[in-house]
């Protein structure tokens, strides 16, 4: 069986819940990785929901376990008393190799672990991790350029096209 038949089913039954758009704007994603994420009942309850913002998490190793920090899951509507805190830190599922990979990576001189997307796979809540290196404000000026210019060569492919078919 060809390996891109295999993918697909997974790639199908995979949910993205929420983005962190806003990092692709103000960072250079160097490398990322899949990481579990420890929930309580009702946090897992949000996250489906959709409830969650990834804009100013972070993530950081400690103690030799990785947690994530900043990221705002909403107190679940039917909760009880027993419902969780909105900004508490979650520990990040990984392996032990990865947790030490991830900690030299971002000791390093202005690199940092920031949350891509979160995504639901097989009933498991999993978060997308990069190694991002923080653009200059020229940078982000040519990112936003080169859309543009993406975008006016796509237009006018576009129209040439309509016209030649009239």
């Amino acid at each position: 069986m060809a390996r891109g038949t295999a993918e697909a089913p997974e790639r199908r039954a995979e949910k993205v819940l929420a983005s962190n758009r806003k990092a692709f704007h103000d960072y250079h994603v160097l490398e990322s990785i899949e990481a579990g994420l420890q929930l309580t009942g009702t946090e897992i309850k949000s996250v489906r929901a959709g409830r969650v913002n990834l804009r100013d998490g972070y993530a950081r190793v400690q103690n030799g376990e990785a947690w994530l920090y900043n990221t705002h899951i909403s107190p679940y509507d039917q909760g009880n008393r027993y419902n969780h805190e909105p900004m508490r830190p979650r520990k990040l599922l990984l392996h032990k190799e990865e947790i030490g990979r991830l900690a030299s990576k971002s000791q390093e001189q202005g690199l940092t672990l920031v949350p891509l997307r979160l995504y639901d796979r097989r009933g498991r809540a999993k978060v997308e991790l990069a190694v991002v290196r923080g653009k200059k404000q020229y940078d982000k000026r040519e990112a936003i350029a080169s859309r543009d210019a993406r975008r006016e060569v796509d237009r006018a492919v576009k129209e040439a096209a309509t016209s030649r078919g009239r």
